[in-house]
């Protein structure tokens, strides 16, 4: 452990890998409680909320860059995105345990990490209700909280069984096309697989390109052929609105279909839409509401 404290960002990675290599006893991965006094690193948007919610906050020494709820988060260390981690980084802020997101990585950083003398726990990611609930409880487990998670784990369940409940007499379903990102005039869209493809459902309207999973470029003939009813972005904050939309409509393609006659762009804070986390009853009735309207208000 003395070695650990005084691993900085600029070790290479092959003195990393000897030192983890020489603890296989302590390298397995872990869903046991960790220790009350263990400096974790959070890695995951909804991980990190759900320490917060768990009042267990104090025990966080560093988090990673989609960890950004709370506000208060931000006063912790940022050891990078969470699927472009390095051991070094998030090794140098000496933590007593990790708790992982899914799909954090890439792989060869996380086999590395796993490897390292703490405790690692990974939390499986599912979007829908039943993940949610999972991973409250994981986390819950994790920190030795079973009591307050089997709480929040109820209240959250609740709300969002209410929250789908608005949408559960609406007619026809809303066809809504989910656009990660128009980069040089090219689509990137979320398939089936995705977040945002499990928070269109949870809101009661149709993801119109889940015929692939993942994220993948449109061509135009695929967004004619989809005729979404709105377009669904992530609002990246302190950008200009007006431009986003004025860029979405002027592609060719988008603006020959019911969403581009209509103007009809719902754009939602990223880590609140996307998150799956104590926060996505809330996320589905925004996102219920601004898809049809007064029909669904309580």
């Amino acid at each position: 452990m003395r070695f650990y404290s005084s691993l900085k960002v600029l070790v290479a990675s092959a003195a990393l890998s000897f030192a983890y290599a020489v603890s296989p006893a302590l390298s397995e991965e872990t869903t046991a409680t960790l220790p009350q006094a263990a400096r974790i690193v959070s890695i995951g948007g909804s991980v990190t909320e759900i320490v917060y919610a768990l009042g267990q906050e104090k025990r966080l020494v560093a988090r990673d860059s989609t960890s950004v709820y709370p506000r208060a988060a931000f006063e912790l260390p940022d050891v990078g995105y969470m699927r472009q981690l390095s051991p070094e980084g998030v090794m140098s802020v000496n933590p007593g345990a990790i708790i992982a997101l899914e799909g954090s990585g890439p792989r060869e950083a996380i086999d590395v990490l796993k490897k390292a003398s703490v405790p690692f726990v990974m939390v499986p990611e599912k979007f829908n209700r039943d993940g949610i609930v999972q991973k409250i409880r994981i986390v819950g487990h994790a920190l030795g909280e079973e009591a307050k998670a089997a709480e929040l784990a109820k209240s959250v369940e609740t709300d969002i069984d209410a929250a789908e409940a608005l949408t559960a007499k609406v007619g026809e379903r809303k066809r809504v096309l989910f656009i990660l990102s128009t980069q040089g005039g090219k689509v990137l869209a979320a398939g089936s697989a995705t977040a945002a493809d499990g928070i269109i459902a949870m809101a009661g309207a149709q993801n119109v390109v889940s015929d692939f999973s993942g994220y993948k470029q449109l061509s135009d003939e695929a967004i004619v052929t989809a005729q979404p009813d709105f377009i669904l972005m992530m609002d990246r904050g302190g950008g200009d609105h007006a431009a986003v939309e004025r860029d979405v409509f002027a592609n060719p393609a988008i603006a020959s279909t019911p969403a581009g006659q209509a103007k009809r762009l719902i754009r939602m804070d990223g880590a609140y839409l996307l998150g799956f986390g104590p926060r996505t009853a809330g996320a589905i009735r925004d996102l219920s509401v601004a898809l049809y309207g007064d029909t669904v208000q309580n």
